[in-house]
């Protein structure tokens, strides 16, 4: 019947667009928005550049469609988190290393972010997902600080959109700026001792700069003189 045959041509147009996805997110994160081939993600995504262009109007609409789809979904990861059960302060630890092990342990989301930075300044109208769910991860931090506030753990009259700002630059700093982080801070912020050596210390400092006394140390991080294989 007619009406039977809707529901799966829009399931296989789902699926497609998915792949092509999917394929593009790799080719992006790999090549970057200027080298990255209509014809080789359509290749790989078994269809004809003409069905690409047919859902995406350009290479670059396909490129916002990618970094909305990347914000959506890490986004969604840190809103579903439930940090009601934790004190204040653990439950801000567990927010910000949840940020950073997004982004290390999905090695596409740096080149795309940095990729995203620089689409963004030419095209801000094209990818609204991470704008438009910003505020969500506010309120959501927001509630945090206020319990910490009235535990006497952080200090009253924070900004959360402000400290939320600065706590996404800091702890995605080591993959979003690899170059300045490890230039500056004397460690291949890629390894994974440097990776676990900026995860401590981006949330000890964040910690310490809300927080009252006691706050975390800001030392050297105990990982950085471990050996490599962690013996």
């Amino acid at each position: 019947m007619p009406q039977a045959a809707a529901p799966v041509e829009a399931s296989s147009k789902q699926r497609t667009i998915a792949r092509l996805l999917k394929v593009a997110r790799e080719a992006f994160s790999a090549q970057g928005l200027a080298g990255a081939r209509v014809d080789d993600i359509a290749r790989a995504a078994g269809v004809t550049k003409q069905l690409v262009y047919h859902y995406f109007s350009s290479k670059e609409q396909l490129f916002a469609c990618v970094l909305d789809e990347s914000a959506e979904e890490t986004m969604a990861a840190l809103l579903a988190l439930d940090f009601d059960h934790l004190a204040p302060r653990d439950a801000l630890k567990a927010l910000l290393n949840h940020a950073f092990d997004q982004y290390r342990d999905d090695p596409a989301l740096g080149p795309l972010a940095q990729q995203g930075l620089h689409y963004h300044d030419g095209h801000a109208a094209d990818c609204r997902k991470f704008n438009d769910l910003a505020p969500a991860l506010v309120t959501k931090l927001e509630g945090i600080l206020q319990r910490g506030v009235r535990s006497g753990d952080f200090r009253p009259g924070i900004d959360a959109r402000l400290c939320c700002a600065a706590a996404s630059l800091l702890t995605t700093g080591a993959f979003t700026n690899r170059y300045t982080v490890s230039g500056v801070a004397g460690f291949d912020s890629r390894s994974p001792q440097g990776m676990a050596a900026w995860r401590e210390y981006s949330a000890n400092f964040v910690m310490a700069a809300l927080g009252v006394d006691p706050c975390p140390s800001l030392g050297r991080p105990a990982v950085l003189d471990a050996p490599e294989d962690g013996t």
